[in-house]
């Protein structure tokens, strides 16, 4: 199974986007406190749209008792790390947890540095520092799910909405 970890996330709508991601890729959110938004806040439900009662989320008083109750394979994305997703294999069978920082801070430089072997970055130009969350949630589960042959999900449109044939139409 395949996880999305967001310490100490910040800006809803962020969290929204990425509840959003994890219900179309069926993975389990884990949101790690303190939050800088409540949960009911209308401005995740607007960015989660109409999904946000699907979603499989957990929420966690800090990172020690989100480790004492999850188990896996653990990878860290920062802007410090020195390794691209895609030379990562995901494919080992255990547990995949992503794990992002909170937006202005990141995650903390202790957690980080018992994991250095697993702390990823996203290749891009000098002059940026990073991406938006969302956006870098959704390129890593998507190199996770594509090394994993994007099991479960669905490669088009379903027919119960417009179906395979539409463009055919």
């Amino acid at each position: 199974m395949n996880h999305i970890v967001l310490y100490h996330p910040e800006i809803p709508q962020n969290t929204g986007n990425i509840m959003r991601t994890c219900i179309a890729n069926k993975m389990t959110l884990h949101l790690i406190e303190p939050l800088g938004f409540r949960l009911d806040s209308k401005h995740v439900k607007r960015s989660a749209v109409n999904y946000i009662d699907q979603v499989d989320y957990h929420v966690y008083p800090d990172w020690d008792s989100f480790v004492a109750q999850n188990d896996g394979e653990y990878y860290f994305l920062t802007r410090y790390g020195s390794v691209a997703p895609d030379q990562m294999d995901y494919t080992h069978g255990s547990d995949v947890y992503l794990i992002f920082g909170a937006e202005s801070t990141g995650i903390d430089k202790a957690i980080l540095k018992q994991h250095l072997d697993r702390c990823l970055r996203l290749p891009m130009a000098a002059n940026v520092r990073s991406l938006n969350l969302s956006n870098a949630v959704a390129i890593l589960a998507y190199e996770v799910l594509r090394q994993q042959g994007f099991p479960g999900l669905s490669t088009h449109e379903p027919d119960s909405m417009k179906g395979k044939d539409y463009l055919l139409k």
